[in-house]
């Protein structure tokens, strides 16, 4: 008999509310000891909840989900009771009370409704992101994914794989009869060229999904005294970095998370680069240019009342921003800047915040269209491509050979949905979730 399992599924206490969840073939038993008769299905009921000497623990409300129309896809209920520490825990020990009952584990309601086919892998991975969600962008797109559009677009692709494959074998077993075509080739390689070049398009869009999951990472890079700690602050509208005269107070990487009209956006702030730095200070800068590496934008911020300049990587997508537009025009260098801004005065930063706004839109406005939104999912898609290619490529091999990569292909399409053969990886991906979900 397997376990019936329960959790806490509404956060820490004390709250105004606590929410007990159970699943499995003994929540009517408990339910029935501890709250009296079964109320109506999906209707909440107004009870008495008890432990097994039948000692009143509280009075909420208790709500039944038979199975198989349930969140598992098991006999679910809901004990919704006052926050209380004491009240919780003593609700929590009566259930332990029962034989075969124990504490879920981390992500074990999902792990069950996944493994009783109530949704795939993709949109229990979708699931977890909706409640990690911290920005409206976050939030829409972890709700668009948690559908089964992504499932619809593996399965046709492996449809079309297997369809291939069925062809090349009818041609191998049948190739003496009349109503089989007589070259494959010319049915189906043009769809697996057309189908490897949709799957390298989709893994592409891998990092359009990790800023939006991720945040959209700006870092600040210049020489010491720049006013890169003051232009953090000016942007985050909070002091965050210590902000002094003295050149190379920041040492290590600053970060903080910003959110610009529903998007996350990791601002990080950096040691200043000069030539010649003390031991300490080398490693900060080494950092510095590290992060400046995986940035999605670099604002390069030069003092313009001096003569350092700092180089972006090669590359890099940045801005060149010249900070000190306050001072006159004679005490100023003549470079050109992209903006020109004041971190003491505030002069050009709603400018320069309106650009950042303007690069962060267009890196997330695609939140509702389907990406690859996990590595994993990259990875089986570049893997599925590999396969495809070599079956394309190898003219000269035996079209059993070429049949087997096809079948490669569509068995790694398979495994990022869950169709085959993804015991390994469960563990994994639900031990992610949270206690109760």
């Amino acid at each position: 008999m397997r376990a019936t399992i329960f959790a806490l599924s509404s956060g820490g206490l004390p709250s105004g509310v606590a929410v007990v969840r159970l699943s499995g073939e003994g929540t009517r038993q408990a339910l029935e000891e501890m709250a009296g008769a079964l109320p109506v299905a999906r209707q909440a009921a107004l009870r008495g909840i008890h432990n097994r000497d039948g000692v009143l623990l509280d009075r909420g409300l208790v709500l039944f989900f038979p199975g198989p129309h349930s969140f598992t896809g098991e006999d679910c209920a809901e004990l919704h009771l006052h926050g209380g520490r004491a009240v919780v825990q003593a609700v929590l020990d009566a259930l332990a009370g029962f034989a075969g009952f124990r504490l879920a584990e981390a992500g074990e309601f999902t792990r069950r409704a996944f493994l009783n086919g109530k949704f795939d892998l993709t949109e229990a991975e979708a699931l977890s992101d909706l409640i990690a969600a911290e920005t409206e962008a976050q939030r829409r797109f972890a709700l668009a994914n948690a559908e089964t559009r992504h499932r619809a677009l593996y399965d046709g692709w492996r449809r079309t794989l297997i369809q291939a494959r069925a062809m090349i074998e009818a041609e191998l077993d049948f190739s003496d009869e009349e109503d089989v075509p007589g070259s494959v080739a010319e049915q189906v390689w043009n769809d697996v060229t057309a189908l490897h070049r949709s799957l390298r398009t989709h893994a592409a869009g891998y990092r359009n999904a990790e800023i939006i999951r991720e945040g959209y990472r700006v870092v600040i890079l210049g020489a010491p005294n720049a006013g890169k700690s003051s232009l953090l602050n000016a942007l985050a509208q909070r002091d965050i970095a210590i902000v002094t005269d003295e050149p190379g107070t920041t040492r290590d990487a600053l970060e903080t998370a910003l959110d610009i009209d529903g998007a996350k956006v990791i601002l990080t702030d950096t040691a200043g680069i000069r030539e010649n730095p003390g031991r300490v200070e080398a490693l900060g800068i080494e950092r510095a240019i590290s992060r400046a590496k995986d940035a999605d934008l670099i604002l390069v911020l030069e003092d313009m009342s001096a003569e350092d300049t700092v180089e972006a990587p090669a590359d890099a997508p940045s801005l060149r921003v010249g900070n000190k537009a306050d001072l006159p025009a004679k005490d100023r260098n003549q470079r050109d800047y992209d903006f020109e801004i004041s971190v003491k005065s505030g002069e050009g930063i709603d400018a320069l915040l309106a650009e950042l706004r303007k690069r962060v839109g267009d890196a997330t406005r695609n939140a509702t269209e389907i990406l690859p939104f996990r590595q994993r999912h990259v990875q089986l898609i570049e893997e599925a491509a590999r396969h495809a290619k070599t079956a394309i490529a190898s003219e000269d091999t035996p079209l059993e050979l070429r049949a087997e990569e096809l079948r490669l292909s569509a068995d790694a399409l398979g495994r990022i949905s869950g169709s085959i053969d993804v015991e390994d990886l469960l563990d994994t991906i639900f031990s992610q979730f949270c206690i109760g979900k």
